[in-house]
């Protein structure tokens, strides 16, 4: 039987502690704040970068160094036969087509999965994929089910702030001074290869009916009731347990994951947002 070792990148919210407990390895995604660089997980704490974030740092998000891949991988490959990589969304950074340049000097025995998830749904891939390899399924083959499966999968962001938004140019200063003015609590989504604007609403209240309609949607019509259902956040804990709380009477035969959003997402839209996100369970045995 081959041995396969996954691999992922910190966007999928997978700690350095939680990667070794369940068995793969976690490439941490590099931030320069202020001028100085960080990496999560290593010398980048949730808590620190949201207190830099909430005190105006300058913050940009970078893809990791092609050595820093490259490095993980030759050494993995001392102890496993094949890597599955398993990168955040193509639509959202370039470190997916970076690793599958640097891929193709391995022979066949790095696979890059553009698969285009990003934080707890992606973390749901790399479990795919874990399970995946008890099925002595190959790297090729985890990565072709992977990326079939790629659509399989919906995020909805609530979000508390537009003032990360304004900061990053994505909307104009005078649109966010009036949805600021109207209270307004713009829902986006993550549906494949990009953050795209979904609704808008008035209360957060209106804004959790709108992400949990959509969601029975997408659960009854497009993901035959068999979903992993997650709650994410970014520093909202405390409300992210709560709409868990909500989510039991709605989904009352679903198991609820509670995460934090990625941090690349994060610095883009602000502390207090609130997401719903689910990927279709997989059929191990006939994929």
């Amino acid at each position: 039987m081959r041995k396969i070792a996954i691999v992922t990148d910190s966007n999928s919210g997978i700690s350095q502690m939680d990667a070794e407990k369940i068995g793969v390895f976690v490439l941490p995604m590099p931030f320069t704040i202020d001028g100085k660089e960080y990496f999560e997980g290593i010398n980048l704490t949730v808590d620190g970068f949201y207190e830099m974030l909430e005190n105006d740092a300058d913050i940009y998000t970078s893809q990791p160094a092609p050595e820093a891949v490259t490095k993980l991988w030759d050494d993995i490959l001392k102890e496993y036969d094949e890597i599955v990589h398993i990168p955040m969304s193509s639509g959202l950074s370039g470190a997916c087509q970076t690793a599958w340049m640097l891929s193709q000097e391995y022979d066949g025995k790095v696979q890059v999965v553009d698969n285009q998830r990003i934080s707890v749904t992606q973390r749901q891939s790399v479990l795919d994929a874990l399970e995946l390899t008890k099925r002595d399924k190959s790297a090729e083959e985890i990565k072709n089910i992977l990326e079939a499966d790629k659509m399989n999968s919906s995020i909805y962001i609530m979000m508390d702030t537009l003032k990360y938004l304004k900061k990053g140019g994505r909307i104009t200063p005078s649109a966010a001074a009036l949805g600021a003015l109207l209270k307004i609590k713009p829902v986006l989504q993550i549906q494949g290869e990009k953050l795209d604007s979904f609704a808008k609403a008035r209360t957060s209240s209106q804004g959790r009916s709108i992400m949990v309609n959509s969601m029975k949607n997408d659960e009854t019509n497009r993901f035959d009731n068999r979903i992993h259902l997650c709650v994410a956040h970014s520093h909202n804990e405390e409300a992210a347990l709560a709409f868990k709380e909500d989510l039991k009477d709605i989904f009352p035969d679903t198991d609820i994951y509670v995460g934090e959003l990625s941090l690349s997402v994060s610095c883009h839209i602000g502390p207090g947002a609130l997401a719903l996100a689910c990927s279709q369970k997989m059929d191990y045995d006939n994929v």
